[in-house]
């Protein structure tokens, strides 16, 4: 079997979580009285964490100094924890790609940038407890993406070699990640970021859809 584990991103490759993550960021935004963004922005915002998604927001609305920044980070906290399943889904076919790839005995795993109590809401709530053999979302004792330290912490601590593993995500930092833990990759289309963008990367592999992943598994 050329891959013994599949380590998956979160946000923008299991579920689609951009309304929560762009309900967060305008409500702290709007105790500030700074302008909103919408999904779309948003979109382009994610992916480094929430301090850069705060950042980001912040500079778009105006704050070029981030003069809110410390206070906006603690509100971004507050409320995230509030409203971090808001609309939340998993993409069409991902449960039908996790169910086969259990029967097939492919360890499974969660790694993003999310904090890392909010990122178990999801996977528990959406996905059910114990599901996923392994669940690291961002701690201050783990880099957050794009450093390897992750993705080898999550190969070791299921006894996985890296290149058994298959890093899977939606954008570039995803693709940069899985490569620096010498770990093949799959970008996926359905998630935050154009083709063209996610190409640009060369990832190892490309997805339009879920099941294209399970191919991948080999025998």
């Amino acid at each position: 079997m050329k891959y013994q584990c599949f380590i998956f991103d979160l946000d923008g490759t299991l579920v689609n979580s951009i309304w929560a993550l762009t309900k967060s960021v305008n409500d702290t935004m709007k105790a500030f009285g700074i302008a909103p963004i919408d999904t779309e922005q948003c979109k382009r915002f994610v992916g480094e964490g929430y301090k850069k998604l705060v950042e980001r927001a912040l500079i778009h609305g105006g704050d070029k100094t981030l003069s809110h920044y410390e206070e906006a980070l603690i509100r971004y906290q507050q409320v995230f924890k509030d409203c971090c399943l808001y609309r939340v889904k998993p993409y069409g076919g991902i449960p039908e790609l996790l169910a086969h790839l259990k029967e097939r005995g492919i360890r499974l795993a969660v790694l993003s940038n999310k904090p890392h109590p909010r990122a178990l809401d999801n996977v528990n709530a959406i996905f059910g407890e114990g599901f996923f053999d392994l669940v690291n979302g961002q701690r201050e004792e783990i880099p957050r993406k794009p450093d390897p330290a992750g993705a080898l912490l999550t190969a070791r601590a299921l006894g996985v070699k890296p290149e058994s593993c298959l890093y899977i995500g939606d954008s570039p930092t995803d693709i940069k990640t899985g490569r620096a833990a010498g770990m093949d990759t799959a970008a996926v289309l359905w998630g935050f970021r154009s083709q063209q963008e996610l190409r640009a990367c060369a990832p190892t592999y490309v997805a339009a859809r879920p099941m294209e992943l399970l191919s991948l598994v080999g025998e």
